[in-house]
């Protein structure tokens, strides 16, 4: 293999490719990165087995070949390199390669490019196109909700459905949970439904190009794996088994109280009273107060805690129904209202110890679910 890229593309490339790399493996190779010559680009990819991401890149290809590098090494080294051409050539008989760059001249052991697990090849012919920025919005609105305890494994992934023109993302931790709408430009010959793991969705989301309008989604049959493919970029991921909870059901059908808020009013309160509670006990106390002879309602949002002390902002808003005081986990409260782009959120609530409901104002594609917290004394 004898190949010639400019120094900014191939640190581009790697950069992508090596979240999936497996820091901790029995298998040596899975802490490398393939580096293949195909159909005059170079190919990088990483897998840690459950995840894997491919990258292909332009580069003057002298002669073709592959071979696994260790995906640090390389990656530091790259980064280091002057903004220029790097020239790579590989000795197939001690599988080392020489990188050249300006002044800078390395060899590099590698391991044989046959010892690297083969990446799935997926029949584009049966993708679902999504739109690359919807995509990526959804990914945003529900991947964060997903749970993080191992313990249970089908609640750390994203149930995706779809049926008919309609795809659905939903996730869920048991104190939270998320759920997304978008259409798709056509309809599905038949309905889909799989767990896909967040932290994959999440990469996704990364490196999803904003310049590409499309992302093709297939579904190999009894493969067990999903591929998402762009241009220059694939992803795939092994999807999680199991029974997804049925989330409807934890949704209040009804509301007592409608509190229409600023977006960026009460994100901003949040980020304050979280200073305070994240010290303490993480709750952020939210009083509802409905308006009386022509005056505003107002939210008084307030956060504490005994090391560092109290934090108080009152917010007018437009409120219907009783008041009320509720507590919810002040992180959850941020990350939610991190994700809704409305210039207003719609809160309802019911009594203090029911959930509460997120809703951005304009849009009926997301809502939000949290528990709520005990108030204490």
């Amino acid at each position: 293999m004898r190949v010639t890229i400019l120094q900014e593309n191939l640190a581009r490339g790697l950069s992508i490719v090596s979240r999936a790399v497996s820091p901790r493996s029995t298998l040596p190779v899975l802490a490398n990165v393939l580096v293949a010559t195909d159909e005059g680009r170079l190919r990088l990819s990483a897998t840690n087995l459950e995840l894997g991401i491919t990258c292909w890149i332009g580069a003057k290809i002298v002669e073709e070949g592959s071979t696994t590098v260790p995906a640090r090494t390389f990656t530091d080294l790259i980064a280091t390199l002057p903004n220029d051409q790097v020239e790579m050539s590989l000795n197939v008989r001690n599988q080392k390669l020489n990188v050249r760059c300006g002044s800078s001249n390395t060899d590099i052991n590698c391991i044989d490019a046959q010892e690297f697990p083969p990446m799935p090849v997926p029949d584009l012919a049966d993708g679902i196109p999504i739109n690359v920025t919807e995509l990526k919005e959804m990914i945003q609105q529900v991947a964060f909700a997903a749970s993080t305890d191992e313990a249970r494994p089908v609640l750390t992934g994203v149930l995706m459905t779809a049926q008919g023109n309609q795809i659905t993302l939903q996730a869920a931790d048991g104190f939270r949970l998320s759920i997304r709408k978008a259409e798709l430009s056509s309809p599905l010959p038949r309905p889909i439904k799989a767990i896909i793991p967040a932290r994959a969705l999440a990469e996704l989301g990364r490196i999803a190009s904003d310049s590409e309008s499309t992302v093709t989604m297939v579904m190999p049959a009894n493969r067990g794996q999903v591929i998402f493919h762009m241009k220059d970029v694939e992803l795939v991921s092994q999807l999680i088994e199991g029974s997804y909870p049925d989330l409807e059901q934890v949704i209040p059908r009804s509301h007592q109280t409608r509190t229409v808020i600023s977006t960026p009013a009460i994100l901003k309160a949040c980020k304050q009273a979280e200073i305070f509670a994240r010290e303490g006990s993480h709750i952020a106390r939210i009083q509802i107060t409905p308006g009386s002879d022509n005056q505003p309602g107002t939210v008084e949002i307030s956060g504490q805690s005994e090391e560092t002390g109290f934090n108080q902002t009152v917010i007018d808003a437009n409120i219907e129904g009783n008041q009320l005081l509720i507590a919810f986990n002040v992180r959850f409260l941020r990350e939610v209202l991190d994700v809704i782009k409305t210039p207003n959120v719609i809160l309802e609530t019911n009594i203090e110890t029911t959930p509460g409901v997120f809703r951005p104002v304009g849009e009926d594609n997301f809502l939000h679910v949290i528990m709520p917290m005990h108030l204490g004394g």
